[in-house]
């Protein structure tokens, strides 16, 4: 019977218990952990932009629905009960709804406002969106928060 004899270390058909040390798995969580550190705050501006279309489009809605009123009524639509509309946004509920100020025959404020507590909360400069109706001309406020 023939013995087998394994080569000596240093040999060139040597295996070598090759793995990871300490230090590469240190030097990969590193860089996963800049990466993530540079992505999330991109990702979360992503989402509350969005979320911010939700808004939007709620407002638009509230938009429509008050030129409907004013075509059988003398004025805009005082409450978003009259119009038909909830308060809240429906995907999420990151908004409430609401007309501010005494709407007239011609012009009225409708306002989107970042519920507090939610990550809407959040969103600099983008938490209150405003649409103010005046002789059937609307203005957008701020007007960075709104999709172009």
């Amino acid at each position: 019977m023939k013995h087998i004899q394994f080569p000596q270390p240093g040999h060139p058909f040597a295996r070598k218990h090759r793995g990871f040390t300490l230090i590469e798995l240190m030097v990969v969580v590193a860089i996963a952990g800049i990466l993530a550190a540079v992505a999330y705050p991109s990702y979360q501006s992503q989402v509350r932009k969005s979320r911010r279309s939700d808004a939007v489009q709620a407002l638009s809605a509230l938009q429509q629905a008050q030129e409907r009123w004013r075509s059988n009524n003398s004025t805009y639509a005082s409450s978003l009960t009259s119009l038909g509309i909830t308060s809240a946004t429906t995907a999420g509920a990151y908004y409430t709804l609401g007309i501010s100020g005494t709407p007239t025959s011609t012009a009225y404020t409708a306002t989107a406002s970042a519920i507090s507590g939610k990550s809407q909360a959040g969103d600099t400069g983008c938490t209150v969106l405003t649409v103010t109706v005046t002789n059937g001309s609307a203005v957008n406020t701020p007007t960075g928060c709104w999709s172009k």
